[in-house]
């Protein structure tokens, strides 16, 4: 299964698997996109490859996403597109997290648990950040942040699914800088019953 996953991506992130080649970055980047002009995404939160504070998870009832920053993209940037994607999940398509566009194209941030200007349905269908809620017993989960330069301010309104989105997207992406949180659920974080529903 690894060979769907491009070598370029398998470098960007590390310990690639499976599920690595369908998330967004796969589809609308590629090595020479990745970085472009020094692009870069980053938290105070987090670093990359590392995990996430149980305040930006499910283990907590007053979780919010996390504060994240970025360097000025590429330029004729018109637009900044973020995808927050889980390729763990065992499903057909990476368990989309948060989408969210219309960001002012310079550098910028977006401060914890900030309502950004345009946000798309999330896996559960909601608008908003999804808190990462991988099952009991499942290892790590990969939490990929993809921001995405466009050469065109996106029209579409809120409430967009990630199809329409990646569509919109595609054939204008500028630059791509990524950033991965991780997160497992302890032993004794089952309150809630898991099943086949929760997958990410």
């Amino acid at each position: 299964m690894l060979e769907h996953v491009p070598a370029w991506l398998g470098r960007l992130l590390g310990d690639v698997r499976a599920g690595h080649g369908k998330l967004a970055v796969a589809r609308l980047g590629d090595e020479g996109l990745v970085g472009t002009a020094g692009f870069a995404l980053s938290s105070a939160a987090f670093a990359d490859g590392e995990p996430l504070d149980p305040s930006f998870t499910a283990d907590e009832e007053d979780a919010v996403a996390p504060p994240l920053h970025w360097t000025q993209p590429p330029a004729g940037t018109q637009d900044l597109v973020l995808v927050v994607e889980d390729p763990d999940a065992p499903a057909p398509q990476p368990f989309c997290h948060w989408l969210v566009w219309g960001l002012q194209p310079g550098a910028g941030q977006l401060l914890e648990g900030e309502t950004p200007p345009r946000v798309g349905k999330n896996a559960y269908g909601n608008s908003e950040w999804l808190l990462p809620d991988p099952p009991t017993g499942h290892g790590p989960h990969d939490y990929v942040f993809q921001l995405f330069a466009l050469d065109l301010p996106l029209t579409l309104m809120p409430g967009a699914s990630r199809d329409e989105l990646l569509a919109a997207m595609e054939g204008h992406v500028l630059g791509v800088a990524v950033l991965t949180g991780t997160y497992v659920r302890s032993e004794g974080d089952d309150d809630d019953a898991w099943d086949e529903d929760d997958e990410g």
